[in-house]
Parts: structure tokens; sequence; C-alpha cells
């Protein structure tokens, strides 16, 4: 790296909150000469960065034009090598299924400086915001995080069904990000390796924003209610008895999105959710 030499900063913007932004993420991204961000970065945190800073949309968003992952590596050297400091700016947690390790690669072997910034991730973040603690001393003593784009039919399929089966039914939690299109093949791969129909399912869509929905069921009837609620992506599927913690504390919970802590008993806002029950 020479001395006029930008560095690119891989930089976890959270769930959505820009109030759940860490304080480095927040300081990297005001500093920064470009930021390129993610399709599901949130328009409160898109709405927050600086205006002389150059930003460019970079999102591979499967409904419009995607920018090809080369590309973007491309991108971000060319703007560190000519001087730039980048905050590449993704949803959630960069390494997280958000492809932060290849990225990090290739800025490496194009010998340019780079820093990660964690980020909280929606595997986690998202669940905690609805009530659903994704471990529970009661409930769950372990958690497997998942992406939803894999194919459970296929041949060669990365996950194996029958151990994320078999950990679900031993009490463990299953979240599964980026599912709401494989659902039913999620579903069904779970049930055929022994998963009961009665497990407590979530899905939470647009967590942790002031539109986010909630809906609540088993395995045997999340596909339905989540087709009758019409949830669309981003969402977050949880899987195991965590989900039935959410009933217990509902009642309390301030609603998603919400940007201050209200104390006041008498002022406590019902959480803004819908609910669905089935199965």
């Amino acid at each position: 790296m020479y001395a006029d030499e930008g560095r690119v900063y891989i930089v976890g913007a959270g769930p959505g909150d820009p109030e759940l932004m860490t304080l480095k993420a927040r300081r990297v991204i005001d500093s920064a000469d470009v930021v390129m961000h993610d399709s599901l970065v949130g328009s409160g945190i898109l709405e927050t960065l600086p205006e002389d800073s150059e930003v460019v949309g970079i999102g591979k968003n499967p409904r419009g034009e995607r920018t090809t992952q080369e590309e973007i590596n491309e991108m971000m050297a060319e703007e560190a090598q000519e001087g730039n400091d980048v905050a590449r700016l993704k949803c959630g947690d960069p390494n997280v299924f958000g492809r932060g390790g290849e990225e990090t690669q290739h800025l490496a072997s194009e010998g340019v400086e780079f820093e990660v910034v964690p980020g909280v991730t929606s595997a986690i973040g998202v669940p905690c915001v609805e009530g659903v603690p994704t471990t529970h001393r009661e409930h769950s003593s372990s958690l497997t995080v998942v992406t939803g784009h894999e194919d459970p039919t296929k041949e060669e399929s990365a996950l194996d069904w029958g151990a994320l089966a078999a950990n679900v039914e031993a009490g463990g939690t299953l979240v599964v990000l980026m599912g709401v299109g494989r659902l039913p093949d999620n579903v069904t791969a779970l049930r055929q390796n022994g998963v009961s129909e009665d497990t407590p399912v979530a899905m939470v869509e647009r967590g942790t924003l002031d539109d986010s929905r909630t809906v609540v069921s088993t395995l045997d009837g999340i596909v339905e209610a989540a087709r009758t609620a019409e949830i669309e992506p981003p969402a977050v599927t949880v899987v195991g008895e965590v989900v039935s913690v959410r009933e217990d504390v509902s009642e309390y919970l301030v609603e998603s999105g919400a940007s201050s802590i209200v104390r006041d008993e008498d002022t406590r806002s019902e959480p803004k959710v819908e609910v669905i029950r089935g199965g």
C-alpha cells in the first residue's frame, strides 16, 4: 500500500434501525469519501449519510439491476487506490452471509488496506426486538444460523437438514435468513427429518423498522400464515421453543423502531405487529 492510498472499511449497518449502528460505524461513515451501500441498508440510515460523500448504491436486488460481486470488489479497490476512504456499508454484520470475507480477500490481493467494523446481525437483533430471544436457559442452549437461499432438495446442498432438524428437536434454535421464497421447501425438509409439527415458528418482516410485522405460528401452520399475511423479504425466520417466550412478554414489549425507551407503565404502547396463529 502506498502512503497516499485510501482505506476500505467493511461496515455492518445493523438490522435497519439507525440507532442500532455502532458508534464506530457512525464515525467511519461520517468521515468516508465514498459510501457504497447494499440495497437492504435501511432508508433511515441512508438519509443520514453525509452530503459531501459520494454515495453509490451497489445492491444486488434480484428484482432490479444487479451489481456483480466482481464489480463491487473492483470498485472498492479502485476507489482506495485513488486515495479515497471507502465505507462499504452492509446490512446486519458483514460476515454473516454478507460476503465480507470474500471482499477482504480481494482487497488483500490488491494490496489495499482495510478494516472490518462489525454490526448487529439481523439473525439475533431482529428476533430480539420482537420478544424472541435466540437462546434461553429453559428453552434453548444452542443457536444455528443458516441461509434460506439454499435449496434443500438439491443433491449437493451445503446444509445438512438432518442435523439441523435433530438440533431443533434437541431444543436448539434455528434462524433462517433470506428464506421467504423457500419457506415451503425448508419447512418440508424439517418435517421430513423429524421436527414436530407443533414446533413454534416466528417470521419477522423488516425487523427493527417502524413498519415491521411478526407472524407467529407452528411449523405445520407457518407457510399458510406467512402467505395470508403476505410476508415479503427481508424477513427472519426463527424455529424453536424460544418463540413461545414472545407470548409471555408481548404485553410490555415496546414496538420495533421506537426511538426511545418508555418507562412509564401507563404510556407503554402495544407492539406494532401482526400475529397469526395457525396449525
